[in-house]
């Protein structure tokens, strides 16, 4: 006997198998080329891309200054230790 491979579960399967293929291959590919947008909002300092007119990332361009600590010399805890 010959199987029938037109049956309607296997069509939509087909479709679903291709679609899925479509839609990672867009998110690969604009994950690769994202296309780049200015903020007037964040500044200068800022650069952000936008994929697919959905996800928008930003990310500082400029690191930020670390501010510098005094360590004390004498003990905050004043107990008197044995």
């Amino acid at each position: 006997m010959i199987p029938n491979w037109c049956t309607p579960k296997n069509v939509v399967l087909a479709a679903a198998i291709v679609l899925f293929a479509c839609v990672a291959g867009g998110v690969a590919t604009g994950l690769a080329y994202p296309e780049p947008v200015s903020s007037a909002a964040l500044g200068p300092d800022w650069q952000c891309s936008r994929m697919a007119f959905v996800w928008t990332t930003c990310r500082r361009l400029t690191h930020a200054k670390s501010a510098s600590i005094r360590v004390a010399r004498e003990p905050v805890c004043t107990r008197i230790r044995t």
